[in-house]
């Protein structure tokens, strides 16, 4: 089991930036990987943010994040971050790190449909009017 921490988030105003961090622990082999973003706003679904592939890099984005958000990874760290620019009240949720143990297939991690096995604790962003 992959153990996940977040950190990074907290309050900001409406058009700032935070950056969310998510670090990992416990991959037991260096085959490629997929890790993701979510997120759950009060009272309603989590749905996946961001996503990004171990050993090419490559990224999804939901509609949501596209253009305003960035999932970059440093693999020495076993960390992935989600830089949020241009932020919304409608941004604000608990949002999660989730990891998908290798093997993963990359083509579900590039178009978002990795089903992730292993979940941080959530970490609160509220960005206010």
């Amino acid at each position: 089991q992959v153990q996940l921490v977040e950190s990074g988030g907290g309050s900001v105003q409406d058009g700032g930036s935070l950056r969310l961090s998510c670090t990992a622990s416990g991959f037991t082999d260096d085959r490629g990987h997929c890790m993701g973003w979510f997120r759950q706003p009060p009272g309603k679904e989590r749905e996946e943010v961001a996503a990004i592939y171990s050993t090419s890099g490559t990224t999804w984005y939901a509609d949501s994040a596209e253009g305003r958000f960035t999932i970059s990874q440093d693999n020495t760290k076993n960390t992935i971050y989600l830089q949020m620019n241009n932020l919304t009240p409608e941004d604000s949720a608990t949002y999660y790190c989730a990891a998908e143990p290798p093997p993963t297939w990359q083509a579900y991690c590039e178009k978002g449909l990795t089903r992730f096995d292993d979940w941080g604790q959530g970490i609160l962003v509220t960005v206010s009017s």
